[in-house]
């Protein structure tokens, strides 16, 4: 069962889509961080397979300051390698644009709509720049958060004060980061550094490098996706949610 719906931000109002089993029963919820393309069908069919499960899922449009979800989705078919570089230079722009000052009060109220719909602890799942956005959550709301799925993630690692592995520190939830192997945004030495900081932190953890998979893997309607990296996401987290939650 799924539907879009609003949620007021501190900046205003934004779309989300919320999908849950079509059974009447309360279940655990699950916050779902799109990727840089952003909120779309394939993300709709990724939080329905996932709600499947047994879980209240929640995939807000994360930039909706910059316009509405169909307005900032794709016009041409990201699966052409030409096409996915050609819009990704506008995406960029939002994605920087996404700071930490506008995307942690976002989840605040992200997290207040899904338990208004689902039963708490929560998991989150994140992709891409959605990943960074995941574990923000999880040190941010260490009582609320209960698993973090991070998969073919960018930037987790970086010199800033604010990089999204310095949030550990403060966090309680089990996570499960899924790297693409060769990522730029994402290199060997970063995968490193997040698995040190996740053991510092007493976490329990799984942080591998999904061999042969490229940044984006698990998005069927973009160049890079991997069927088997795909497959082999969706039962690590299934299996985390289900642990944890």
């Amino acid at each position: 069962m799924g539907e879009t719906i609003e949620i007021e931000t501190p900046d205003g109002p934004a779309e989300a889509y919320v999908t849950r089993p079509d059974d009447g029963e309360t279940h655990p919820g699950v916050l779902f961080f799109v990727d840089a393309i952003g909120l779309r069908p394939r993300i709709e069919e990724m939080a329905d397979r996932i709600a499947s499960w047994g879980y209240v899922v929640l995939a807000p449009n994360v930039f909706h300051r910059d316009g509405r979800a169909e307005d900032l989705a794709p016009s041409t078919d990201l699966t052409v390698a030409a096409n996915r570089e050609k819009f990704f230079e506008g995406a960029m722009k939002r994605v920087r644009a996404l700071t930490p000052d506008r995307s942690d009060p976002d989840t605040v109220a992200w997290i207040e709509a899904l338990l208004e719909r689902a039963d708490g602890p929560i998991g989150v799942t994140g992709y891409c720049m959605g990943a960074r956005l995941a574990t923000r959550a999880a040190g941010q709301h260490p009582d609320t958060v209960a698993a973090v799925g991070g998969f073919h993630g960018g930037g987790l690692v970086t010199d800033g004060e604010d990089s999204p592995h310095r949030q550990l520190a403060t966090a309680t939830a089990a996570f499960v980061y899924g790297h693409a192997d060769q990522d730029g945004s994402m290199p060997p030495e970063a995968v490193a550094a997040l698995g040190d900081a996740l053991e510092e932190a007493g976490l329990t953890h799984t942080n591998e490098v999904y061999e042969g998979a490229s940044h984006g893997y698990s998005m069927a309607d973009a160049a890079p996706y991997d069927e088997a990296a795909t497959e082999r996401h969706f039962e690590a987290l299934r299996e985390l949610l289900d642990r944890t939650l």
